[in-house]
C-alpha cells in the first residue's frame, strides 16, 4: 500500500520551457511496477519533493491514460518552484499523491463541457481538454475560454491552435492588455461570453484561476441559464501536507487537499468572496 507520507522517487525525463517563469517536467517512477500501478484523476495533484528544499503541490496536467509519462506544469514563484526551474533531464525528485478530488468527468459525460481559465489557472484544466478530446465521442461541445493579464503571458499557444482546430471544439482567448499581434479579444475572460451559445439543462462548467475572476464568470454562466450545481470550481490554497493535517489549506469547514481542490459552487458559495476564507 502507497505510503502518503513516504516520497516516491521519479526521474525527471524532460523539462520543457513554457514561458520564461513557467515550465513542464515529464517525470517517471524509477520503481516500474509503481509507474503502471499509479493512477490519478484530471483535477488531482501531487506533492513534489525536491530533497533539501521542500516540497509543493503541483496539478497533474497529463491525461489519465498517459502510460508514459506523468506531466507537472509549474510557474516560479516561491522558494521551492524556482529550484524545482533548475531541475533537468535525468535529475530525481520524489512524489506524494495523487491527492483531492478531480473534475466530474462521469457526470459531465454527453454533455457541452466549458473549461473556463485564468492566467497558469489553466494548468489544472489541461487533463480536462485532454481528457474529451481523448474520449471526444462521450461528450458534447468542448468550448476552451482562457484569459491571461498579459498577452506574452498566454502559455500553450500552439497547444490551444490545435485545440481549435478540432471538430466540436471552440477556442476563446483574451487579454486585459493585447501586445502587437494579438489576435484574439482584449478583455477580460468573461468578455467572451457573448461569442458561444450555452444550453444551461446540457451543459457543465469547469473554471480555474484568480478567485475574482470564478467568481465573476461564475454569476455570469448563473445569468445565462446554468445551475449552480453545474459549475465547479478549482481552487487554491498554500498546501503543505496534501492530507488534511495541517490545516493551511482550509475554506471555512472544508480543507481544499482532501475535499477538494474541485468544489461546485454550492459547497463555497457562502465563502466565495468573503475575506478569511
Amino acid at each position: 500500500m502507497n505510503n502518503p507520507y513516504l516520497p516516491q522517487l521519479v526521474e525527471v525525463v524532460e523539462r520543457i520551457a513554457e514561458a520564461p517563469d513557467i515550465f513542464t517536467l515529464r517525470l517517471r517512477f524509477c520503481d516500474a511496477q509503481r509507474h503502471v500501478d499509479y493512477s490519478f484523476q484530471p483535477g488531482q495533484f501531487n506533492m513534489l519533493y525536491l530533497h533539501g528544499v521542500g516540497e509543493v503541490p503541483i496539478s497533474i496536467v497529463s491525461d489519465v491514460q498517459d502510460e508514459h509519462m506523468l506531466d507537472h506544469t509549474i510557474r516560479a514563484i516561491g522558494r521551492v518552484t524556482h529550484a524545482l526551474a533548475k531541475v533537468q533531464a535525468g535529475d530525481r525528485l520524489g512524489i506524494r499523491g495523487p491527492f483531492g478530488k478531480g473534475w466530474p468527468m462521469q457526470q459531465a459525460l454527453g454533455r457541452d463541457v466549458f473549461v473556463i481559465t485564468g492566467g497558469l489557472g489553466c494548468a489544472p484544466a489541461v487533463s480536462v481538454i485532454r481528457h474529451v478530446i481523448r474520449r471526444r465521442d462521450d461528450y458534447g461541445r468542448l468550448i476552451i475560454m482562457q484569459g491571461v493579464k498579459h498577452s506574452d503571458d498566454l502559455i500553450w499557444r500552439e497547444q490551444y491552435q490545435a485545440w481549435a482546430k478540432l471538430p466540436n471544439t471552440q477556442v476563446l482567448l483574451a487579454a486585459d492588455i493585447a501586445g502587437p499581434g494579438w489576435q484574439w479579444r482584449e478583455g477580460l475572460v468573461t468578455t467572451l461570453f457573448d461569442q458561444v451559445e450555452f444550453d444551461g439543462d446540457h451543459s457543465v462548467a469547469m473554471m480555474c484561476g484568480p478567485e475574482p475572476m470564478m467568481i465573476a464568470a461564475g454569476h455570469r454562466l448563473m445569468e445565462l441559464g446554468l445551475r449552480q450545481q453545474d459549475i465547479y470550481l478549482s481552487m487554491e490554497r498554500n498546501m503543505h501536507c496534501g492530507i488534511g493535517h495541517c490545516g493551511h489549506c482550509q475554506i471555512g469547514p472544508k480543507f481544499v487537499c482532501q475535499d477538494g481542490p474541485v468544489f461546485t459552487w454550492p459547497d463555497l458559495q457562502p465563502m466565495l468572496g468573503e475575506r478569511g476564507f
